[in-house]
């Protein structure tokens, strides 16, 4: 009888484990995944082959908590001129045609905001290249969350760089 029983035991705490490695691993892939945006627009091409600097469309970077997503106006300072013809310049035209700004998907998100600080500003004026959280988006197509951002990855990263791992650098 204690044969019998065993097996179901051992059955259910193997399909726990299973059931929880599968939960896990796909609220990893979620976060990996690159969203939808209202236009293609490519990091390989504006980073990678034209060659721009993050700071000439992210114009908030390094003065604020928040890097900034550029303005229609802002991708529409090129592209009066640049690709008229492409489909998705098309679609940013109708846009600025319609002075309606553009709703973009966000990409990285740190989990728990609420009590958590994180300043692009800091990292900017600290020379930490943008790649070390975002990944090299000039072979990017579509931008995804590379980096867990996740306090674990945080604080690997701030002792690698010497930098501070009191809890009040980032929580408040």
């Amino acid at each position: 009888m204690k044969k019998y029983l065993g097996i179901p035991v051992g059955l259910a705490f193997f399909g726990f484990f299973v059931l929880a490695y599968l939960a896990l691993a796909s609220d990893w892939h979620r976060h990996k995944r690159a969203p939808d945006q209202p236009i293609d627009f490519s990091h390989k091409i504006h980073v990678g082959m034209v060659g721009l600097e993050c700071l000439f469309c992210h114009e908030t970077a390094d003065k604020s908590t928040f890097a900034g997503i550029p303005t229609v106006e802002k991708c529409m300072s090129c592209h009066k001129n640049v690709a008229t013809n492409r489909p998705e310049i098309q679609k940013l035209a109708a846009y600025w045609n319609a002075q309606t700004p553009m709703e973009w998907n966000r990409v990285h998100r740190i989990r728990v905001r609420n009590h958590v600080y994180f300043s692009h500003k800091r990292h900017v004026k600290a020379n930490i290249d943008c790649a070390a959280c975002h990944g090299e988006v000039e072979y990017m197509d579509k931008i995804r969350q590379i980096s867990s951002l996740e306090m674990g990855w945080c604080v690997q990263c701030h002792r690698q760089k010497e930098a501070p791992t009191d809890c009040l650098t980032c929580h408040r």
